[in-house]
């Protein structure tokens, strides 16, 4: 017997639109992950060890304005170096193409270390304190981008005929794995229930930070074996796909950092400056 697979709903990314002004599901859902990162980040000032370090809802809302520039532009000058360089290189203007749309996690994620860099630079924080702040904050950001992915019918998964599969009208008949759902789900929520639960005291400077780096480096190193590549790249070396090429050194260093915070580093997360 032939078996029923669901078909995506292709939900339309517009919301709803007054004139030239529109919103989109994308969009929204940004502005959740900021949402949730305000509302957690307010908690955590109120934490014992992270309240002793000086951490205030002031010096938390200009450090999360700051990184939410960081992760905009960082994401933006990643994907288009990373996934469209040689395009970027007989287009230079792609780069300001924000309606093309194209946005990647790694090159958010340095754009917000940019950031952190220069945010500890001028409040005299130590710059891994800033990152065991932020850690947890990160996550559920992530969860609901990828659900504006499966929304939008955008960054599917390999063709499949697992119970659940879905087809992507998009992409053809073929049903696939909902792999935005998978990452929403490890990437998103149970990293962040992970790191909410680490993080309830203090740990070594640099040990939450480098659990983040190992939870969501393996998080998408495995979803990555469930995501169709991207066509234009497809697998690399290894067999490995471009995502799976920039996760790996995110495990790699985390590990390291979680090694060294907790033989060497004496220093809590939340003992100051």
């Amino acid at each position: 017997m032939q078996t029923e697979f669901m078909m995506h709903p292709s939900i339309d990314p517009v919301i709803f639109s007054i004139g030239p002004l529109a919103l989109r599901w994308y969009g929204l859902m940004y502005l959740l992950g900021l949402a949730f990162a305000y509302y957690w980040g307010k908690r955590q000032t109120n934490m014992p060890h992270y309240a002793q370090q000086g951490w205030t809802e002031k010096r938390f809302s200009d450090l999360l304005f700051w990184s939410f520039m960081g992760v905009i532009l960082g994401g933006r000058i990643g994907y288009v170096l990373f996934y469209q360089f040689e395009y970027f290189i007989a287009n230079p203007l792609y780069l300001f193409d924000m309606s093309s749309g194209g946005m990647s996690f790694h090159g958010g994620l340095l754009g917000v270390i940019t950031v952190l860099a220069i945010f500890a630079w001028r409040t005299q924080l130590r710059f891994l304190q800033i990152g065991d702040f932020v850690a947890p904050l990160v996550p559920m950001g992530l969860g609901f981008g990828r659900i504006g992915n499966f929304i939008n019918g955008e960054l599917w998964g390999r063709t499949t005929d697992v119970p659940w599969a879905m087809i992507f009208p998009a992409v053809g008949p073929d049903p696939r794995h909902p792999s935005q759902l998978y990452q929403a789900a490890l990437e998103g929520l149970l990293l962040f229930v992970v790191l909410a639960l680490f993080s309830r005291r203090s740990r070594p400077m640099g040990a939450i930070s480098g659990l983040f780096l190992i939870g969501y480096g393996a998080a998408r190193f495995f979803i990555e074996y469930f995501r169709e590549p991207d066509a234009h790249l497809g697998l690399l070396y290894f067999g490995w796909s471009m995502g799976q090429w920039l996760s790996a050194p995110m495990i790699l260093l985390g590990v390291v950092l979680m090694a060294w915070a907790y033989r060497f580093n004496k220093v809590s997360a939340g003992d100051k400056a």
